[in-house]
This record gives C-alpha cells, sequence and structure tokens, in this order.
C-alpha cells in the first residue's frame, strides 16, 4: 500500500485556527503558525497521521485572494515558521498537504495590476482572463461573482508555467502535496499539462481535486490527478441523519461503490466551507455521522473543531465563513462541555480505522434498511475481512461496529 492508503486527515483553516484578522476592521492579532504547532502532539493522540491545510500564502483577506504565492501569510508568520512547523510534522511521520489556490488570485495581484496596464491583443498571450471590451477599459473577468477574485486564463502558456513553478517550489521544500482549490472550474487539460512532470519529480506527491458536483470519476480521469471531494456522500450523510432517512445514504454508497472502481475519494463530513456537523445534526448525530464516514473506503478527514463538537452556521454574506472557521485554544485542557467525550469517542473510531487499514478500498453493501435503521457490511476489497455496521436513527442516532465474529469494536455512547 501507498503511504496516501494509510493517511488519516485533520483538515485546518490556519487564518481561523491561529485567530488571524481576517479584515482590516478585526482587532484580533493571531497567534501565528506556531500555535499550530504546539497542536501536533493532540493530532497525533487522536490517531491522525495528515494534516490538510487552508490556504497559508499572502493573501488580501480569507486566504483565497491570493498576493503572492511563495510568501507565508505574514498574518501566519514567515518561511522559519514554515520550516519549524514542517520539521516538527516529519519529526512526527505527519503528511502535510497544501491547499493550492489556481483558479484566481486577488484582483491585487501584482502581475495581473501589471498585465491590465499593457495586456496583449493575442488573448493566448495572457496570463488572466481579462475583457478588453470593459467600460473604463481592460477589467479581469471575477470568478464565479465575486468582485475581487481575477481569473487566470488557464489556457496561457504563463499561467501554466506560473502555477508549476509554485507547485514545485512547495514539494521541494518538503510538502506531500496539493489540494487544488475549485479544480472544477478549472479546464481538466490544464491539471494534465502540469501535474505528471510533477510526478515525475515526486513520484509520491498526492493531488486531488475540490469538486462540488459532476462527474467526478471522468474528471479524475480527464485532470490526472488522484482523487476528489465526494461532496455527494458528505449531504448523503448528514442529510439522511437530519431527515431520518437512510434511503438517502443507501443510494448514494451505491454510488460510493462505483466510485471507487475508479479512485479512492476524498472523504468527509464537515470542512471549511459548510456550517459544523454539530451544528446541523447535533453532537449525538454528528457522533454518528462519523462513524460512518470511518467505516467506508476512501481517504477520510477530520475538519479540525469537529472532534470537539464545535459549533458554526455558514451564512451567505461577507464575513459568512467566520463561524466555521474558528480559534482553537491555548491547550486541551481549554475545552469543555461535550468536547473531551466526542474527542475520546472519534479518537476511539479512528483507532478502528487504523486497525483496518484494508478500510480504505472497502465496497459496501447494504444488509437491512428502513427509513431509521440500517446495518451495512464493509467487506475488503479482494479479500475476506469485513466489519457490519448498525444504524440507528430511532431517538438518539447512534451506532455499533462489529467485526467478522460479532465482537464490537465501537459502540457509541450518549455524550
Amino acid at each position: 500500500m501507498a503511504w496516501i492508503d494509510h493517511a488519516l486527515w485533520w483538515h485546518v483553516y490556519p487564518l481561523g485556527f491561529t485567530d488571524a484578522p481576517i479584515r482590516a476592521e478585526d482587532s484580533r492579532t493571531g497567534r501565528g503558525l506556531d500555535h499550530l504547532t504546539s497542536w501536533l502532539d493532540y493530532v497525533q493522540e487522536l490517531g491522525l497521521n495528515g494534516i490538510a491545510l487552508g490556504p497559508i500564502f499572502a493573501s488580501k483577506t480569507h486566504g483565497y485572494d491570493t498576493l503572492d504565492y511563495l510568501r507565508i501569510d505574514p498574518r501566519l508568520g514567515d518561511d522559519a515558521a514554515f520550516d519549524r512547523f514542517l520539521s516538527a510534522c516529519k519529526e512526527r511521520g505527519i503528511r502535510v498537504l497544501l491547499d493550492g489556490v489556481f483558479s484566481h488570485v486577488s484582483t491585487d495581484f501584482e502581475p495581473l495590476r501589471r498585465e491590465l496596464e499593457n495586456p496583449s491583443a493575442n488573448a493566448s498571450e495572457r496570463e488572466f482572463d481579462i475583457d478588453m471590451e470593459a467600460d473604463g477599459g481592460p477589467a479581469p473577468r471575477v470568478w464565479e461573482g465575486h468582485g475581487e477574485l481575477a481569473r487566470f486564463n488557464h489556457d496561457s502558456a504563463a499561467a501554466k508555467d506560473r502555477i508549476e513553478h509554485v507547485m514545485r517550489y512547495w514539494l521541494e521544500r518538503g510538502i506531500d502535496g496539493w489540494r487544488l482549490d475549485a479544480a472544477y472550474s478549472v479546464p481538466a487539460h490544464f491539471w494534465r499539462a502540469i501535474i505528471p512532470s510533477l510526478r515525475q519529480d515526486f513520484p509520491g506527491a498526492y493531488f486531488f481535486a475540490e469538486i462540488i458536483h459532476g462527474d467526478y470519476c471522468e474528471f479524475v480521469k480527464e485532470a490526472g490527478v488522484d482523487s476528489a471531494t465526494e461532496y455527494e456522500l458528505w449531504k448523503a450523510i448528514y442529510s439522511s441523519i437530519e431527515q431520518k432517512n437512510l434511503f438517502e445514504l443507501e443510494w448514494t454508497l451505491g454510488r460510493h461503490n462505483a466510485f471507487l472502481e475508479h479512485f479512492v475519494p476524498y472523504t468527509f463530513v464537515g470542512n471549511h466551507d459548510t456550517s459544523r456537523i454539530a451544528s446541523v445534526l447535533g453532537a449525538d448525530g454528528a457522533l454518528t455521522a462519523h462513524a460512518i464516514l470511518y467505516t467506508l473506503g476512501g481517504c477520510p478527514a477530520l475538519y479540525y473543531g469537529d472532534e470537539q463538537a464545535f459549533r458554526g452556521i455558514k451564512e451567505e454574506r461577507i464575513g459568512g465563513d467566520d463561524d466555521v472557521r474558528q480559534a482553537f485554544p491555548d491547550s486541551p485542557r481549554d475545552f469543555f462541555g461535550e468536547g473531551l467525550a466526542m474527542r475520546d469517542a472519534i479518537a476511539g473510531l479512528i483507532g478502528v480505522r487504523r486497525a483496518e487499514p484494508w478500510l480504505v478500498t472497502a465496497r459496501t453493501e447494504v444488509l437491512a434498511i428502513a427509513n431509521e435503521r440500517m446495518t451495512y457490511r464493509a467487506h475488503e476489497y479482494g479479500g475476506e475481512r469485513f466489519i457490519d455496521v448498525d444504524i440507528t436513527l430511532e431517538g438518539m442516532p447512534r451506532a455499533t461496529i462489529r467485526d467478522a465474529h460479532g465482537t464490537v469494536l465501537w459502540s457509541q455512547p450518549q455524550l
């Protein structure tokens, strides 16, 4: 098995984790990457061995409006702080992924400003997607209606060269791979033109694409990436529990098995763009969701704070993500409420996953199904090992995991 088959991720939004100011009016001062470094023992104690970082490059506000791809965001520190973090991860055997925001940049990105001053008449020579007929002169075309985000021209050699250089630079610095942000909004042939040369020089590197909808398998194949975010599974898990309709999950598990024929999906029940799972389902429902996550095929990621039953609702407004991108305290001693019990229960789930590494490519068979009850079997692909998972939504949501002998491996406590 390759290292990625054993990877269990902690997904962290660094600007939020370190309490960095996001906008000019914020009064927070932030703690920098050293604050995250101080939590690495906690990551290991959970049983995780990978950190998937959100944006860490110099940006204007929330990290997805990049100003400089080769400079650590000053709100997080400097190169030395990043090197300390990476070195501490390597000492512990923790893999590190960076978030590559390569579909767009800040409209204040200096190379964009220079190009706008004297854009080439030949569209294929322009690095950025520029509207030459805009009122007031050439203007950048924005990404998905966000006026502060300007699109690259992904058909240009200049965009390819810049982005390949950035990816290579940080791989040379020692990271283990890339999350390709909003990859669905970039032509698949763009990734296909970049990734093979990176694989040649960094054969162990991992590349996964953020895909929200569409043909996951076709995109993975055409783009040449290793994996994609399985939003279908995320939606089915929380919606089935919330609506007490496990038939939705049953249907999606069929799709999930089909995806596994082509690639190992990057799976999750929460991330920096979604409402906290405990706010949607309560702590007990959120724990059931995690039990499902860790007993299915895939490469699972735990969004930081979900293991402490963090709450937060995403809203469609400026600053509407802040509530789901919270700061972490000084130490685990500062957590309270359901947090400690939730952490211990999820650590137990991660322990089951680590003890059964074949689950990464497991296929799932539904053995019994009703609106509020389901039993499914996760069985080893090409082998004989299996576990059975009982889910009930009658009263308090709960899950039980049994091995092939009927022995209980994990039983959900009431939080």
